[in-house]
C-alpha cells in the first residue's frame, strides 16, 4: 500500500471535518449540489461513485463468471445474511434504543419515525458502494458482481414485503425509479465501460496491460471516495452541528448493527474456509446499505423533514467510516482464510 493508501482513515477524517466546515461556510453551494437529483439519486455522487467502481469493472471477466456457482458458500452467507437475518435486528436494535435505552433524551412522538428510517435502511443491501469496498480488501470482482446482481434481483420482490411487515404498513410504494437508475448508473454503465477497456487492454498488452492501467487509475478511485465524503457531510453539515446529540443517538444502533453483521457474515465465511477473496465482499454487502433507496422511501413515507428520512441520512453519514474500519480489519486479517 502507498503512503496515501496507508493513512486513508486520517483523510477521511480530515475529508469529515472539512465537508462540516464547507458545508456551514457555503450552504448556498451545497444546496446546489444536493439539488442535482434524478429520482433521489445525486448525480454528483454519482459521477463519484462511478469512478470509484470502474476500476473494479475492468477486472470482470465474463468468461469466468460461470465459476462463481461452483463456489455457492459466499452467495449464501450474504443472501442469507442479507434477507433473513439484517433486516429483522436492525428493527430489534431500533425499538430498544429508541422505546427504551433513549426514552428520555428524545421526543417520544418522534421515536417510531426514528425507528421507521432505521427500519429502511437494514431494509435495503447496498448496490453501489460494495465494488469500492470490495476493490479496496482485493475481493474477487466476477464474484462482488454476482452477489450484487443476486441482491438486486431479489430486492425487487423482497424489499416491499419486508418493510411493510416490520412498520405495519401495508401500501408501500417503491420508488422504482430510484431503484432501477441506481442500478444502471452504478452497475450497467461502469460495467459496459471495464468490459470494453479490459478488451481494448487486453488486445493491446494481454493482461499486463490491464494490471498496468488499473494500477494508474487506482489514485482517482480513493480521491473520488475523499471528494464523496467531503460532500456527503457537507449536505448534511448543518443539520449535524444544529442536532449533534440527536445524531449521535441515531448513529448508536447503526454502528452497533454494522459491526455485528460484519462479524457474524465475517466469522460464518471463516468457518466454511471461504477464500479471503470472497469472504471479505460477502461480509461486507451484508454490512453496507442501500442509502438511495432508504432515503426515497422514507421521505416518500414520512415526508422530508421527517425523523425518518434523519435516520437514513445519519446511515449516509455513519457508513463510510464505519465501513472502512471493516476494510482495514479484512485486510489485517486476510492469512487467517484460504487463499
Amino acid at each position: 500500500m502507498s503512503l496515501f493508501e496507508r493513512w486513508l482513515t486520517l483523510w477521511v477524517a480530515l475529508c469529515i471535518l472539512a465537508g462540516l466546515v464547507l458545508g456551514s461556510l457555503a450552504p448556498g453551494l451545497f444546496g446546489a449540489l444536493a439539488a442535482l437529483e434524478v429520482a433521489s439519486v445525486n448525480l454528483v455522487v454519482a459521477v463519484l461513485i462511478w469512478a470509484m467502481v470502474y476500476p473494479m469493472m475492468i477486472a470482470v471477466d465474463l468468461g469466468s463468471l460461470k465459476a462463481v456457482g461452483q463456489r455457492p458458500k459466499g452467495l449464501v452467507i450474504t443472501l442469507a445474511i442479507n434477507w433473513l437475518i439484517k433486516p429483522f435486528t436492525m428493527a430489534a436494535l431500533a425499538v430498544l434504543f429508541f422505546n427504551h435505552v433513549f426514552a428520555g433524551l428524545i421526543d417520544p412522538e418522534r421515536a417510531p419515525e426514528y425507528i421507521a428510517g432505521l427500519i429502511l435502511l437494514g431494509a435495503a443491501p447496498c448496490t453501489a458502494m460494495v465494488f469500492v469496498w470490495s476493490q479496496l480488501t482485493k475481493g474477487d470482482p466476477n464474484y462482488t458482481l454476482v452477489q450484487v446482481s443476486v441482491n438486486d434481483l431479489i430486492m425487487v420482490v423482497a424489499f416491499a414485503p419486508i418493510v411493510a411487515f416490520l412498520l405495519g404498513v401495508t401500501d408501500i410504494s417503491v420508488p422504482w425509479e430510484t431503484l432501477i437508475l441506481s442500478v444502471v448508473l452504478y452497475i450497467v454503465i461502469p460495467l459496459i465501460a471495464g468490459l470494453l477497456t479490459r478488451r481494448a487492454l487486453i488486445a493491446k498488452g494481454g493482461e499486463a496491460a490491464v494490471t498496468t492501467f488499473t494500477a494508474r487509475i487506482k489514485p482517482a478511485s480513493v480521491v473520488g471516495l475523499l471528494i464523496t465524503v467531503v460532500l456527503l457531510f457537507g449536505f448534511q453539515g448543518p443539520v449535524i452541528l444544529a442536532q449533534p446529540l440527536l445524531i449521535a443517538l441515531i448513529a448508536v444502533p447503526i454502528i452497533i448493527q454494522s459491526y455485528g453483521i460484519f462479524a457474524l457474515g465475517y466469522g460464518w465465511a471463516w468457518l466454511w474456509a471461504v477464500p479471503h477473496r470472497v469472504a471479505a465482499p460477502c461480509a461486507l454487502i451484508g454490512t453496507s446499505n442501500f442509502f438511495e433507496l432508504a432515503v426515497a422511501v422514507a421521505i416518500g413515507l414520512f415526508g422530508l423533514n421527517s425523523g425518518a428520512a434523519l435516520a437514513t441520512v445519519v446511515g449516509v453519514l455513519v457508513e463510510v467510516p464505519v465501513m472502512l474500519s471493516l476494510v482495514a480489519f479484512a485486510n489485517r486479517t486476510r492469512a487467517r482464510f484460504p487463499a
